[in-house]
């Protein structure tokens, strides 16, 4: 019996331990910072009804508001969810650091108490914040945050930027609009993708929030100094809690709507050490590894090989050239067909690209390539390194022997020149004729005569008809200022006009036009083209501000489109603009 009575009195404790344990009561705060002209809310919540609620004494500040009491109760799988709320709005007597003291409650017989919470009360901010407020309420639990990997990356090294939108437990979101993406000027930018990522719970200053991943970049830099990454703008539609109430003592939610945005970033970009970079660093940053494989060292003439020049590893992968390779010239070599197998992820770019030449082979012999050499600045070790393949044979087994080298060979040898003979040596003396007789006619005085005779006649009244015209069109002043500029325009972008379709090579061109022209016309060096220098030679000479500006747009296009996309269309339209603004700048130009 006594065994019986005490196992009973053990389950009563650990019942009544349980029962005490899942019991909650917390106090939460709208924010523990706040200017003296703001207003604080503060909730007391518990998860089982109680009696004999007692507030704290909120001697450091006025009771605006309160108490409101809301009740909520919820059945999901046969479990029931309790929620009781107590509220308050406090607005501050004065600045200083207080402490609202420990709120009590009795739930199941027992006395259940809040921790205190430290407040600190600052002066007084420019807009006084009402917590009731919806547009206060989404700016303080709405915030989207630019994450960057790194501020000071040397040039072309990969840094990524992921922008997070963190929101408030107590705030529901509905949707989102992108309001402005942002441009990385001078920077290489590759996006990430971010379907299907997932909300997660994390923390902000402190605070509980949920946030969710929106957008990942992979950006290269491409000029040194500081460089400005632009902010990404969102519109959001959400629903943010008032101070009202439903029939059961549930909150109502309001609609509202936020505009954020992640705020501009500034990157400082360090160059590359002028220590130590080899002659033939082409610009790769990273770490690679670098073959030349052929497709067969043993073949036959007329017979054709793959030479793969390939480059593998970690880094700015699309943004360098390979290496050239260097062949003999009895070896017929065809332009490189260029692969590349990239992918981009948040650790940059991963994979390989690769150059594959057709050699064919025309004569019998053994034909070396030359050892192929590939630098590239290691961020490791942040020190520049050279990889360099071996040597190459290609042994061509049959095939016609080239003689030239063979007649060389053989001087080389002997010192002498070998005689060639031919039986028909003497094949050229001609031992017989098939001469015919030439009957002769006269000229004078046929058809041929007298149009010959007449014609200088009949071309003075021309002469004078287009001599007149060239005294008109040389009195006509403004005329052949536009013949001359739209000339001279023509003849600055001809090399441009060739490369359409090309964007590397058309850009290239047209940068190196709009510079030669402007060396020409200003009587400048290319040290002094800068942008403050021409724009204050141009409106000096009188031209118009809307053509200097068109002038540095085409200019910054040239610039852009090397790291971007471009069609052909793009790219004509570009060339035309040149023509026209050239065209313009020498006209107006006094």
């Amino acid at each position: 019996m006594k065994l019986i009575k005490h196992t009973y009195l053990l389950l009563i404790v650990l019942v009544t331990s349980i029962a005490s344990a899942q019991v909650k009561f917390d106090a939460k705060v709208s924010k523990q910072k706040l200017g003296v002209n703001e207003r604080l809310r503060i909730d007391f919540e518990m998860n089982q009804d109680g009696d004999n609620f007692n507030p704290p004494d909120f001697s450091n500040f006025n009771v605006v508001g309160g108490p409101n009491q809301s009740v909520s109760n919820s059945w999901i799988n046969g479990v029931r969810s309790f929620k009781k709320t107590y509220s308050y709005f406090l607005a501050p007597k004065s600045r200083g650091n207080f402490t609202i003291a420990q709120a009590t409650i009795n739930i199941g017989g027992e006395t259940y108490k809040t921790v205190p919470i430290n407040i600190e009360v600052t002066a007084a901010v420019e807009v006084p914040k009402d917590p009731n407020n919806p547009d206060y309420i989404a700016s303080e639990g709405i915030h989207l945050i630019a994450e960057i990997s790194k501020t000071n990356p040397y040039l072309n090294e990969a840094i990524t930027v992921v922008y997070k939108l963190y929101v408030s437990p107590n705030i529901a979101v509905d949707n989102w609009n992108e309001l402005d993406s942002p441009r990385y000027n001078d920077f290489w930018s590759q996006n990430i993708d971010t379907q299907g990522q997932k909300v997660q719970n994390g923390t902000f200053k402190g605070e509980d929030y949920r946030f969710l991943v929106l957008k990942k970049v992979v950006l290269y830099p491409q000029k040194t100094g500081k460089l400005e990454i632009e902010p990404l703008s969102l519109d959001i539609a959400l629903r943010v809690p008032s101070n009202r109430r439903d029939i059961f003592g549930s909150v109502l939610m309001t609609r509202t709507n936020k505009v954020v945005s992640a705020g501009n970033s500034t990157i400082t970009v360090k160059p590359l050490p002028e220590q130590g970079k080899p002659l033939d660093f082409s610009g790769a940053v990273g770490n690679f590894t670098f073959d030349v494989t052929p497709s067969k060292k043993e073949l036959s003439a007329s017979e054709s090989l793959q030479l793969k020049v390939a480059v593998k590893g970690n880094g700015n992968l699309k943004l360098f050239k390979l290496p050239k390779v260097t062949l003999p010239s009895s070896l017929e070599v065809y332009e490189p067909e260029h692969k590349e197998e990239v992918n981009t992820t948040l650790a940059g770019m991963q994979g390989a690209i690769s150059d594959s030449y057709t050699i064919v082979p025309q004569f019998k012999g053994k034909y070396p390539i030359p050892s192929i050499s590939f630098s590239y600045f290691d961020l490791k070790t942040e020190t520049y390194k050279r990889l360099s393949s071996d040597e190459i044979v290609l042994d061509v087994l049959d095939g016609p022997i080239n003689n030239a080298n063979a007649n060389s060979a053989a001087v080389a040898n002997n010192g002498k020149q070998p005689v060639v003979l031919n039986k028909d040596q003497f094949a050229y003396i001609k031992t017989s004729t098939n001469f015919e007789s030439v009957h002769s006619t006269t000229f004078f005085k046929t058809t041929t005569f007298w149009s010959l005779l007449l014609l200088p006649f009949l071309a003075i009244p021309l002469a004078i008809v287009i001599r007149n015209k060239k005294a008109t069109r040389d009195a006509d002043v403004y005329g052949n200022r536009i013949r001359k500029a739209d000339k001279l325009a023509r003849k600055y972008l001809s090399s441009a006009k060739k490369s359409l379709g090309k964007k590397e090579a058309f850009y290239i061109a047209l940068e190196k036009a709009l510079h030669n022209y402007l060396k020409a016309k200003l009587h400048i060096e290319t040290y002094e083209l800068s942008k403050e220098r021409i724009d204050t030679l141009l409106t000096e000479k009188q031209v118009d501000a809307g053509v200097v500006k068109d002038f540095f747009s085409i200019l910054e296009s040239c610039e852009l489109a090397r790291y971007t996309p471009i069609d052909i269309v793009t790219m004509q339209e570009d060339y035309e603009k040149a023509a026209k603004t050239i065209s313009l700048i020498d006209k107006q130009a006094r």
